[in-house]
């Protein structure tokens, strides 16, 4: 998270809480003619099994934050102003968050580059202070250091969500066959 969009965020956070919500963090996207600022929120910890963020909730933020902002003016210029709830593709902010999605996978921008990488993918395995420690798909394991990462986004599992297909098996094996399933039919000659 940026310098100004942290700023804004913990502005902003006791007036997202007092509406019995979290700001989960906040990205701030200068641009010419006009910035963007969106807000991430999510319902409260102890609401999290009965109910997920809605559109009231979002105009609500949007109507509290939007008069916060008119007084306090920590942007310059014209911006618009986007509140969402975060998705499948959560994005994370905070160590606590990290914590939160442990065994998960995450894509992560790094700010500078670690072993020759900006870009990362990998299953979060264990948070060390202000380290975030990630699995790669390698075997090897990475910690970052929380203020190095830019941006990053738990991928989601469309298998597991049931928005994609179901990997065909291989008979007998119980495990998925990519070959069988990218070849095709096959056809048998008499």
């Amino acid at each position: 998270m940026s310098e100004k969009a942290s700023h804004i965020a913990n502005l902003l956070a006791p007036t997202v809480q007092a509406l019995g919500l979290e700001l989960l963090g906040a990205e701030y996207l200068p641009a010419p003619g006009g910035a963007t600022l969106r807000l991430y929120i999510d319902v409260a910890e102890a609401e999290r099994d009965a109910r997920t963020v809605n559109i009231d909730d979002c105009e609500a933020v949007s109507r509290e934050v939007s008069a916060q902002l008119d007084v306090e003016d920590p942007i310059s210029g014209n911006y618009t102003l986007e509140v969402s709830s975060p998705g499948v593709d959560r994005p994370l902010f905070a160590p606590a968050q990290f914590a939160r999605f442990r065994g998960e996978t995450v894509k992560a921008m790094l700010k500078l580059p670690q072993d020759g990488r900006r870009r990362l993918q990998g299953t979060v395995v264990r948070i060390d202070g202000d380290r975030i420690v990630f699995a790669l798909e390698s075997g090897d394991e990475v910690a970052v250091a929380h203020d190095n990462i830019d941006k990053a986004r738990l991928v989601p599992d469309w298998v597991a969500l049931g928005m994609a297909p179901q990997p065909k098996k291989k008979a007998g094996t119980g495990k998925p066959s990519r070959k069988a399933a990218a070849a095709g039919p096959t056809k048998v000659a008499r």
